[in-house]
């Protein structure tokens, strides 16, 4: 119950934390691009460390080198694969609609597309949960930062397409939430089919490595300004070393705690 609990808490809280983007946009507006350019390289580094300094390395204690690594590779292969055959309602995809009709039309598949991002974000939640708590908050924390700059896009799409303030923080929220459903039903039906811990982690890496490599880093190459570049670089290795260090520190306290809690089981069954 207490994972539970804990999962339920960590996934909402990212989920609510991703929307600080749109939600800037909406009521601060100044300095918006700014927020953009400066989260976006954040979240990189976030994500690479995720996987490459926790997911990864757990997962090998699970598994053979050859089949966590060939289960990775399926990860960011598959992820590509879904991203495509899901492109015609992306929310990175531009729609083009014809009057008011079109407009709300194009706002309402813009919704769907995040709704259904949100929930593979949550099956990537759900997954690392099943083989470590810590691990699993560090993935809600890599995910809430690579939301964030992508809801500044979600709600920017929205508001172009003629969908009203307040209509637009309700279906971010309201889409925002499938990432706890995601991760709830994946968490679920690891505990009961006892699914296989390292392919879970692996794909869960090579779906974080697939995101910075190719919707992510490449903005940052494309940046015109050589100045702007350098220090985005630079905001990626601190993404690096702010995600390296808390999952050192979540490991540590989430241990403690079960820990803790193993303890006080056991003096009560005495």
């Amino acid at each position: 119950m207490h994972n539970w609990l804990l999962l339920i808490a960590v996934v909402t809280a990212g989920s609510l934390l991703s929307l600080i983007g749109g939600m800037y946009l909406i009521y601060g507006k100044k300095g918006v691009g700014k927020l953009q350019k400066a989260a976006v390289p954040f979240a990189a580094g976030a994500l690479l460390a995720a996987a490459f300094l926790d997911l990864l390395p757990e997962a090998i204690e699970h598994g053979t080198p050859q089949i966590i690594t060939l289960a990775a590779l399926v990860g960011f292969i598959g992820f590509f694969v879904l991203e495509r055959s899901l492109s015609w309602f992306h929310h990175h995809h531009d729609h083009k609609g014809v009057g008011g009709h079109g407009h709300r039309r194009t706002a309402a598949l813009i919704a769907i597309g995040d709704t259904l991002h949100n929930f593979i974000d949550g099956l990537a939640i759900g997954a690392a949960f099943v083989v470590d708590p810590a691990i699993g908050t560090i993935t809600a924390i890599a995910i809430a930062a690579h939301e964030i700059p992508q809801e500044i896009g979600d709600f920017g799409l929205m508001l172009s397409r003629g969908m009203k303030k307040r209509r637009v923080v309700l279906v971010n929220v309201i889409s925002a939430m499938a990432t706890v459903v995601g991760a709830a039903m994946v968490y679920w039906l690891g505990d009961s089919l006892h699914l296989d811990e390292g392919i879970l982690l692996a794909l869960t890496a090579g779906f974080f490595i697939y995101i910075a490599a190719s919707d992510i880093i490449p903005t940052i190459h494309a940046e015109p300004s050589k100045k702007l570049a350098n220090i985005q670089t630079l905001i990626l290795l601190f993404g690096i070393v702010f995600v390296g260090v808390t999952s050192s520190i979540a490991h540590n306290f989430i241990h403690i705690e079960s820990e803790d809690a193993g303890t006080h089981a056991e003096s009560d069954q005495r």
